[in-house]
């Protein structure tokens, strides 16, 4: 028997709800790779910067400091402005800052000020902290709760997509220059600055899906400090995002060590390419996988093999070393964003503000590579990866008991 009118009418709007949620879903992820591009090239300009400010460790690991610093600062800001805007005009709102704190390093350069550059890292990743409050939990929430750690590796693995390429447009364009020169960055991040500005406009017209039961911005009276494994799932990111950073800052003058690789600086800088390739790959292997194995079991193997591999890096020497801390990246990959859902996981109107708390603990990527350079400084580069190590059993313990919802 056919189908009733009403049966025909059901199945068009639910096909014009898939079709507009696949078109968004494709929109989150050109964001996704935006902020990994930009947020890798860190991981170039840390050395650039050493070298051309006479830095030691430490002081190179300010750039970190503030960049994630950020996260720290304005998530809850950032929380407050998308319950009050939407969550696309906060996208538009985070492309534009973003830009703003690109345009800073131009000034940055000619003075040749370090703490200008700081300003701008800080500034930069300000935009970037209100994209991720923003379309984290949007993704998220684009289908069925069950699939939502799958779609959300499914979007990181553009944001790996970005931290992939990043190092080596970043290691041809500002570390293959001949002398150490900060002007070298002022073409490359103005180029960046005015493509942000391009998306700003492009997200600003097109229209998203509005979400009504993750934008709800009803207080029920409810805090975060209620949710034992969004604290708990917070602290993980914490500690995810500062070994994971902590490893990729390290990684060109770790390989420029000549017991490691003995490499030049633009090789090894191109060489950081393979982490967050890595990654990438590992996001699309997990995006599958997670479709038939539990998320939390995955997440506990992928920290238990991170551990190994760390382990055998600060124990071995020559390729080994090298490629077993490379080999790290492709079980870093569902880590963000399967501890992310976990996190906020079951809180309904609360989500907004519990993307903002864990977004929060974001700030791991500015407090645990400082950790490290202090170690690096004072017990050598190799030995220092006992930092990050230490972040991958932590993240195992909580794969296995801490994501327990109440």
């Amino acid at each position: 028997m056919a189908g009733s009118p009403a049966d025909s009418s059901a199945a068009v709007a639910e096909g014009q709800v898939q079709g507009k949620q696949t078109f968004a879903f494709i929109a989150m992820t050109c964001l996704f790779f935006f902020w990994g591009f930009i947020t890798v090239l860190n991981d170039i300009l840390i050395p650039f910067l050493k070298e051309s400010f006479d830095l030691n460790y430490t002081q190179a690991m300010l750039v970190q400091f503030c960049f994630f610093g950020a996260y720290f600062i304005v998530s809850p800001f950032a929380g407050r402005l998308i319950d009050k805007v939407g969550y696309q005009q906060g996208i538009v709102i985070g492309l534009l800052t973003t830009a703003a704190g690109c345009c800073l390093f131009y000034p940055s350069a000619s003075l040749h000020l370090y703490a200008l550059f700081l300003l701008g890292f800080f500034v930069l990743a300000s935009g970037i902290t209100i994209l991720q409050v923003a379309a984290n939990p949007y993704v998220a929430a684009l289908g069925p709760e069950q699939t939502a750690a799958s779609r959300l590796n499914l979007a990181q693995a553009a944001n790996s997509f970005g931290t992939t390429v990043g190092p080596i447009v970043g290691a041809a364009l500002i570390l293959g220059v001949v002398a150490a020169d900060a002007s070298a960055v002022q073409g490359p991040y103005l180029m960046i600055a005015a493509l942000l500005v391009v998306a700003a406009l492009v997200f600003r017209s097109i229209k998203l899906p509005i979400l009504t039961h993750v934008e709800s911005v009803e207080d029920n009276g409810d805090s975060v400090w209620n949710h034992r494994h969004l604290v708990l799932g917070a602290l993980a990111i914490f500690l995810y995002v500062g070994g994971e950073v902590s490893i990729g800052s390290f990684l060109v003058n770790y390989f420029s060590e000549s017991s490691i690789a003995g490499l030049s600086t633009e090789a090894a800088g191109e060489m950081v390419a393979y982490y967050w390739g890595a990654a990438m790959v590992g996001r699309l292997v997990g995006a599958a996988l997670m479709n038939y194995i539990a998320d939390t079991k995955y997440l506990a193997v992928n920290a238990l093999i991170a551990v190994v591999m760390i382990a055998v890096s600060m124990n071995t020497s020559g390729d080994v070393a090298m490629w077993s801390i490379l080999a790290v990246g492709f079980f870093n990959s569902i880590m963000f964003p399967t501890i992310f859902t976990l996190a906020v996981k079951g809180l309904g109107s609360m989500t907004s503000k519990g993307s903002g708390f864990v977004c929060q603990a974001i700030v791991g990527g500015a407090l645990v590579p400082l950790v490290q350079g202090v170690a690096a400084d004072s017990i050598g580069i190799q030995m220092s990866f006992i930092v990050p190590l230490v972040c991958y059993i932590y993240i195992g313990w909580y794969a296995l008991r801490g994501a327990k919802a109440e």
